[in-house]
């Protein structure tokens, strides 16, 4: 198949991803489409880099990181008769003055993003192009329909496709039929539908909707079989991601504005969590609408996970690499690691993983270079996580953090949901308590709950007490109701006892804000090490308990002390411990786990039993 002379085809991401690295959904994209269709040319563009450079870079860093910040900027660009409203909207949130540096104002925001993105529109010929695609996941929405609007103003005979996390299923055909610039919505995974679509387009530029396409939904046929996604059957057969466009952007900016990027990668598609729920019961996690555009679990081998990384790492010259899994793979991945580690490469790594990752996985992944590891934590109540469909328990979630103090192991970063709709008084009860097991290890982030589109909860909201649901409301100060009014989006109102829910929660919240007070102040010192570790004398050991604004701790143990102790580095049951120790008198046996519980140095859940302290030196795998 070959294109006519002079037709292309461009890939687009706007603000606000992160913008120290390129979108993998556009360099996967370019990868496919060079691979599979002979003659075509590919551009990819990432104007949220060139607007990051424009109002600097921790500004940006700031508005991306609130979703709601993020869609209000070009909603005020897209609806100028919205703009005090916008406005207003803006100051009223709690981080609106906090994002911007001291003496600027939103309007001043406005134009800067205005003149970076006209900029880059104006620098493009957007007539010489057959199709442009433009990838929408959380925070893009207005900033897409911005660009979109505008580039059609440009080149009217223009086709415009979206997809990604924000297009799926009713959200991509509300999307259609509400902006008359949209052409085609990706439903899926885009690399097999696009395609088929510029296929279609390369043989009949002005068709469209004579034929049905798979995963594709039309302006003039919006329904039927194109609903369906397809999706690439061996994740092996996906060229390595083309980010070539996003570093020849980077190396154009002025030597003071350039830096190292992260590259993003992934080994899998979809999340086996997900997979593996039991039948009849909700799949995944209760809150969760990551998986939208997947369908079913894919992983790469891991061969080719290994030749990947050495090929994005040796091609940008660069070694900090974000793994982009909903959830790395449960088998094979410390295999990887392991065999990453025998490269003996600086590599940097972040990746998301389970509360039930086992210690020897951690530890591979830490001497490979894993710095951080997100993981689902959510909960520090085993009822809650069980309302939270996330098959673990608080024993699964503190061993976890507590594996991730030790000194060269990943780093842990999580959330601790507050609000969940069918929360109680109970669960914020057993969260308090268990609170104050988890003080030595890095906080949590409170995440507030909020409903997303297609999740569990949205699907069957009696369940959890949800009496009514509906698009946001901040939505309402983003679009015109006459718009609004026919969208579907991602971020949903709930109503259901709602109040209650903050309520009960504020304790809580309370209380992790002084856990991370209490931790940043014991980790300002260089090299401040754990604060609570242990050094082992073999037939003692010492345990250092490190407090603020008093006298630090120190406890021995002692000949069979010492040895339950080394054994519950893994959360053991009773029976399990006095099987262990068989001529010790269980009565003793069980006084000493009520003494270190009662001092905080081990934590108990039921009748298992965890030792809290972590080794005080770096443990290798």
């Amino acid at each position: 198949m070959k294109l006519e002379k002079g037709r292309h085809i461009a890939l687009v991401s706007t603000p606000w991803p992160l913008f120290n690295r390129p979108s993998i959904q556009l360099g996967s994209l370019k990868a496919f489409f060079l691979g599979n269709i002979p003659g075509i040319s590919v551009r990819t563009y990432h104007p949220y880099l060139l607007v990051a450079e424009s109002i600097g870079y921790d500004c940006y860093r700031r508005i991306s990181g609130k979703s709601w910040l993020a869609e209000s900027v070009y909603a005020a660009l897209l609806y100028p008769e919205l703009f005090d409203t916008m406005e207003k909207f803006w100051w009223r949130s709690p981080s609106g003055k906090s994002s911007l540096p001291p003496g600027h104002d939103f309007q001043g925001l406005c134009r800067q993003v205005r003149e970076a993105s006209e900029r880059f529109l104006d620098d493009v010929n957007w007539d010489e192009y057959l199709l442009t695609g433009f990838s929408i996941c959380l925070g893009q929405l207005t900033s897409s329909l911005y660009y979109i609007r505008r580039i059609k103003q440009r080149a009217n005979g223009l086709k415009i496709v979206i997809g990604g996390s924000s297009c799926a299923a009713e959200m991509g055909e509300s999307l259609l039929q509400t902006f008359p610039e949209l052409d085609f919505v990706v439903q899926g995974e885009g690399e097999l539908p696009l395609l088929h679509l510029v296929d279609h387009l390369s043989r009949c530029p002005s068709a469209q909707g004579s034929l049905p396409l798979p995963g594709v939904l039309q302006r003039e046929s919006p329904d039927g079989p194109s609903r369906a996604p397809t999706q690439v059957a061996q994740l092996d057969d996906l060229p390595v991601p083309d980010y070539e466009d996003y570093f020849e952007t980077l190396n154009s900016l002025p030597s003071a504005k350039r830096f190292f990027p992260k590259i993003p990668m992934e080994t899998s598609r979809g999340c086996w969590w997900r997979k593996r729920a039991p039948s009849g019961k909700p799949t995944g996690c209760a809150f969760c609408n990551l998986n939208l555009q997947w369908k079913g679990y894919r992983t790469k081998t891991g061969p080719r996970v290994i030749q990947e990384i050495e090929d994005l790492s040796l091609r940008h010259q660069a070694l900090s690499i974000s793994f982009m899994d909903n959830l790395l793979p449960g088998k094979g991945t410390r295999k990887i690691f392991m065999d990453v580690a025998r490269l003996g490469k600086g590599y940097q790594f972040f990746a998301e993983i389970r509360a039930t990752t086992a210690f020897p996985i951690l530890a591979a992944m830490g001497e490979a270079g894993v710095e951080t590891v997100q993981v689902g934590v959510e909960a520090l109540s085993t009822s809650l996580l069980g309302k939270l469909n996330k098959g673990t328990t608080v024993m699964d979630n503190i061993q976890i953090m507590r594996d991730c103090e030790t000194p060269g192991l990943p780093g842990l970063t999580g959330n601790l949901i507050l609000h969940f709709p069918s929360s109680d008084e109970g669960d914020v009860a057993e969260t308090l308590e268990n609170l104050s097991f988890v003080l030595p290890f890095r906080p949590l982030q409170p995440a507030h709950f909020w409903l997303g589109y297609a999740s569990p909860v949205y699907n069957d909201p009696r369940a959890f007490g949800i009496r009514k649901k509906g698009n946001h409301p901040h939505y309402a100060r983003l679009f015109p109701p006459d718009v609004l009014r026919g969208l579907t989006l991602m971020i949903q109102e709930y109503y259901g006892r709602k109040r209650y829910q903050q309520r009960i929660w504020e304790g809580v919240r309370e209380r992790v804000d002084h856990w991370r007070d209490t931790y940043e102040a014991l980790h300002r010192s260089p090299g401040s090490g754990p604060i609570l570790s242990y050094l082992d004398g073999k037939r003692f050991m010492v345990i250092q308990e490190r407090r603020l604004d008093r006298e630090d701790l120190s406890h021995r143990l002692t000949g069979t002390s010492r040895s339950i102790y080394l054994f519950c580095q893994r959360h053991r049951s009773a029976g399990d411990i006095l099987a262990r120790f068989p001529r010790m008198d269980g009565e003793k046996v069980v006084s000493f786990l009520n003494m270190m519980v009662k001092k905080r140095l081990m934590f108990r859940e039921g009748n298992r039993y965890l030792s809290l302290a972590v080794p005080a030196r770096h443990v290798r795998a």
